[in-house]
Formats: C-alpha cells, sequence, structure tokens
C-alpha cells in the first residue's frame, strides 16, 4: 500500500469528485504546480490507486433503473464450479457487481435492469450458463445512499 501525505490525500479527494476537470483546475485546487501535479497523478495511476477515470451515468435515464441484489448460495465449493460460475456472470453486461461472501450467502450480485421482465431475461441467461441451487432476488425500492467515492483517511492525522 502507498504512503499518501495531504497533497495525495486532496488530489484523490478532488479526482473522486470531479475527474474530468482540467490538470491546470486540478493542480490550482490542490495547490500544486502544473507538472507537480502531474507527476503525483501519474504515480498514483501507475501505482494502480487510480485505476481509471469514467463517466457516472444516471441508471434511470440510462434506461436500467431497476436494482436487483441477487443473493446465491451453492452446495458447489470447488474451484472449478466458482470459475465457471464467474465465466457466466462476466458475459452478462447486466451485472455490475459481484462479490463472494462470508456467512449465510455464498455470492451476491448487483445487476441494474429496464423491469423484471429484462431482470427474468437475465436470470434465465444464468442459469442455462451454471447450475445454481439457491437464488434468491430483492428489487431495491429506493436508492437512500450512492457514492463511488472511496473513503480516505483524515489528512488530519497524517504527520
Amino acid at each position: 500500500m502507498l504512503e499518501f501525505d495531504r497533497t495525495d490525500l486532496r488530489l484523490l479527494a478532488a479526482l473522486q469528485e470531479d475527474a474530468s476537470q482540467s490538470l491546470n483546475e486540478l493542480a490550482e485546487s490542490v495547490n500544486l504546480s502544473t507538472n507537480a501535479c502531474w507527476r503525483r497523478v501519474k504515480r498514483l495511476e501507475e501505482a494502480g490507486v487510480i485505476r481509471k477515470r469514467v463517466a457516472l451515468l444516471d441508471p434511470v435515464l440510462a434506461g436500467c433503473g431497476v436494482t436487483v441484489f441477487v443473493a446465491v448460495r451453492t452446495n458447489q465449493h470447488t474451484h472449478e464450479w466458482l470459475d465457471a460460475f464467474a465465466r457466466a456472470v462476466r458475459k452478462i453486461p447486466e451485472v455490475v457487481e459481484f462479490y463472494r461472501m462470508s456467512g449465510d450467502l455464498d455470492y451476491l450480485l448487483k445487476i441494474l435492469v429496464r423491469d423484471i421482465a429484462h431482470y427474468d431475461r437475465v436470470y434465465k441467461r444464468l442459469i442455462k450458463e451454471i447450475s445454481l441451487s439457491d437464488v434468491s432476488a430483492s428489487f431495491a425500492m429506493e436508492q437512500i445512499k450512492y457514492t463511488t467515492a472511496i473513503p480516505l483517511p483524515d489528512k488530519t492525522t497524517l504527520s
């Protein structure tokens, strides 16, 4: 893990807020020269801290306003089965997040679709690819909080 100073944290926070700002605007916002800012951002990118810069779309306006959380429990706990399951899930663009879980659930998927009929088509594609023993879908009624920002260490605690 990289060590971050206050300036790195301010850069990361600024980029998480708006990655479309120009290098000049970014440098000014963190009180650096353009060259120093560029070097720091480049170092953070090369280290993999900044994975990519993207446009965040509104799912409702983009036609995928229904969020479905799919809980999967399985009696298959082999590496081969997980590889096959992961390959099947990766083929489905509506699955936007996929986790292996601890506790009662084995896997959790977050799926974005237009409506329940669209989810049903996604579900049928998934079970065509891989045998699943217990699948439970929950439809989100309301999104109360959403952020893509990663919580950063408190800048005041850094020396």
